[in-house]
């Protein structure tokens, strides 16, 4: 048995105490109120201390005498709560960077030089020959002038310099016409396959070339001394020219050949570092893929019915690709480029094939066997996943696919496994000399590699296709480097060097644009590297929208404007308004400039080159670096078609997945209007701050009918 002792009748207890409680407390606040027991007295102050018992007296009575005293003022003396600050992300970053001891910043650099030096040592004791070691000097030589010469052209030429590494790229045709055979037609499969890489390769060739000119020629103005161009014929000739009578004189001088058109080859990209001689590096271009395509030709030493079947592949290649970029639109370049990259994808994976079943009758007694069949694998892979990529790059440059990243469940699992088939593969490859074997493993490690390279690009969204075109482009090099040492051919691996270089240094501007790993992007993440933990700063407020009447009255009283474009103008075609409306600004005694994101449009320099087909001229676009101290003195920015670019959330919001994302900084003008279709979030799904700060007013609509009705009115007032 329980013994209960006290009470058992607690829950009808309860009503009593509870009113007995407040009921004293009523009780204590009236004697508060009234200290005098007899006669119940208020005097009422308006002049009371925060938190003394005057203060909440005062604040309990509600009338006196017939009139009415809530609410009380304001006591004295309110405590104001010392703001939290948030750091910001410039000081998070410094921070971090402090974080790092000098010690621990000075053995990574350590380590890496090791690795380096011991990796030269490696190859050489792994080198089967003295043609090897020679190989390996000349890319590594090529690499270095490559990374210093891509470093010195100007932002505002990227666009050219893709397009023209492209058409460089093209000497995959040398591979190809290295292996083609036969008489007017091919006579086995490996020369087959040499032809269509000849042929693909020719497109580029041409194409290439002519896109780069017409991109060039629309930077000039009209104050711009006159071009004689055509002068270039003569080295061109003297370089040729001077090869053939060598060649009938008995002289092989085709390395000096190639050596000569390398170094033209590296002229071509630095003839991009100033918009005064872009248009000689196109030419220099040229004079080194024509000295090296003779360089070939004179080698090979072929007979006529094979000329005849080189010449024609060449020529329908060529004229394919003049064709296609004699019709192009600018604004479409971004496809064209990525369509070309697979075109060199495709090429470097048919020439290592056919080199392995030319070559496959001489392994047995060649001592360079494993090295040949090493590099041929590589080569197929990397062009494979080329080949692929850029089909997808293309597809959704172009519209066909979603542009929106394709999260395939388990997709690092897939593509870890991807490339654990791929390098398992080497393994019966290397062992089993059989050539069905050997090419077997060839062909799956083909499929392995597009399927990789379509797994690997569709998971990045559309947002990212600019470090996806430069990453191509590096790929595109690389495969052929892997053809260079294959043929043993110096021109190709000093080509390649320089275009895997460029690729890699322009993928790295990208991605620093964009405060992101390159292993980020390629791998379809999210968020920038300065990304905190915690929860986004949520954004509040209302946005003010203007008409373009009252936008055009604000564009009349400022004197010092600043357009930044963004993706939405190459989207709109709106280049054409706003050369319109630059134009009668200047006119007008106007200070107009452009501020130009890294990152701003689909592949590097793209919208320098639209703003130059519309006759903008190139020394009042500026970079992002070169413009962003020049807000706060600017009377008005206006933001076209721009939103991650110009969003305030990188540098106030240390949570934001774009925390530490360069931005251009238009809100520190004194006026912003911002074009665009409506108050959505750009590709990175983020709001905006500036929307709703109290010098931002939203012009919503059409960027290009905006921009119209905006360039029509200014010129009418």
């Amino acid at each position: 048995g329980v013994i209960h002792v006290g009470y058992t009748d607690l829950p009808s207890r309860l009503p009593t105490q509870a009113s007995t409680l407040y009921s004293n407390n009523i009780i204590k606040l009236i004697r508060a109120i009234s200290p005098d027991k007899e006669v119940f007295y208020f005097d009422v102050k308006n002049d009371f201390d925060y938190g003394t018992m005057d203060h909440v007296i005062r604040g309990s009575v509600v009338m006196k005498d017939g009139k009415v005293l809530f609410p009380a003022p304001p006591p004295n003396n309110i405590p104001v709560a010392a703001p939290t600050k948030h750091k910001s992300v410039q000081e998070l970053e410094k921070e971090r960077a402090a974080a790092i001891s000098p010690f621990r910043a000075t053995l990574t650099t350590a380590g890496l030089y090791s690795g380096g030096l011991a990796s030269a040592i490696g190859l050489g004791l792994a080198a089967p020959n003295a043609a090897f070691t020679q190989m390996v000097t000349t890319f590594g030589l090529a690499g270095i002038v490559g990374y210093h010469t891509v470093w010195g052209v100007t932002p505002a030429l990227h666009s050219p310099l893709m397009s023209v590494t492209n058409a460089i790229s093209g000497l995959t045709a040398v591979g190809g016409l290295s292996l083609m055979g036969g008489g007017y037609l091919p006579s086995c499969t490996a020369e087959t396959l040499a032809v269509l890489a000849a042929f693909i390769s020719s497109v580029n060739i041409a194409g290439g070339f002519l896109v780069t000119q017409r991109m060039l020629d629309m930077f000039k103005r009209p104050t711009d001394p006159p071009e004689y161009n055509y002068l270039y014929l003569l080295p061109t000739g003297l370089f040729v020219g001077g090869y053939g009578v060598a060649l009938q004189s008995g002289y092989n001088i085709e390395q000096m050949m190639y050596l000569g058109s390398g170094l033209c080859c590296v002229g071509a990209l630095a003839g991009l570092s100033t918009q005064s001689t872009a248009r000689l590096g196109n030419a220099l271009g040229m004079i080194g893929v024509a000295g090296g395509i003779a360089a070939t030709f004179g080698a090979l030493k072929p007979s006529p019915e094979l000329m005849a079947q080189m010449s024609a592949a060449m020529a329908v290649g060529g004229t394919a690709g003049l064709t296609i970029a004699k019709k192009i639109q600018i604004s479409d370049l971004p496809q064209l480029v990525a369509a070309f990259h697979s075109l060199v994808g495709l090429a470097a994976v048919l020439t290592c094939v056919a080199e392995y079943m030319v070559e496959y009758p001489h392994f047995a007694t060649d001592p360079a066997a494993n090295l040949t069949k090493i590099v041929a694998y590589l080569g197929t892979y990397i062009g494979g996943v080329t080949f692929s990529g850029s089909l997808v790059a293309y597809g959704k440059l172009q519209g066909l696919l979603n542009s929106a990243p394709l999260m395939l469940p388990g997709r690092h699992a897939l593509n870890a496994t991807l490339m654990a088939a791929s390098v398992g593969g080497m393994i019966p490859y290397m062992l089993d000399p059989s050539y069905t074997t050997g090419l077997t493993c060839l062909g799956s490690v083909s499929a392995l590699s597009a399927v990789m390279g379509l797994t690997l690009t569709a998971a990045i969204g559309g947002a990212d296709m600019p470090v996806v075109i430069t990453v191509l482009n590096s790929y595109s090099g690389w495969a052929l480097c892997a053809e260079g040492f294959l043929l043993n051919n110096n021109l190709l691996t000093i080509v390649g060097a320089l275009i895997g270089s460029s690729g890699a240094i322009l993928s790295y501007i990208m991605c620093v644009a964009m405060n992101r790993s390159l292993t980020n992007v390629i791998l379809g993440g999210y968020g920038t590297s300065s990304t905190g933990t915690g929860k986004p700063m949520e954004i509040t407020g209302t946005h003010t929208e203007v008409n373009v009447d009252q936008t055009v009255e604000m564009i009349k009283e400022a004197q010092n404007v600043i357009i930044v474009p963004g993706y939405g103008l190459c989207a709109a075609k709106a280049q054409y308004p706003i050369a319109d409306l630059v134009k009668s600004l200047s006119e007008q005694g106007k200070k107009v400039r452009f501020g130009i994101h890294p990152v701003a449009g689909r592949m590097p320099g793209q919208l320098n080159v639209l703003l130059a087909e519309a006759g903008v001229p190139y020394d009042i676009v500026l970079e992002m670096d070169e413009i962003n101290e020049d807000f706060p003195e600017t009377d008005l920015v206006l933001v076209i078609g721009a939103n991650d670019t110009v969003n305030s959330a990188a540098q106030e919001d240390p949570n934001s997945i774009i925390a530490g994302m360069p931005v251009l900084e238009v809100w520190k003008s004194k006026q912003v209007i911002v074009m665009k279709r409506s108050l959505g979030v750009g590709y990175a799904a983020v709001d905006n701050p500036i929307f709703y700060k109290p010098n931002t007013s939203m012009l919503l609509g059409d960027a290009k009918k905006t921009c119209d009705a905006l360039s029509a009115k200014v010129r009418e007032g």
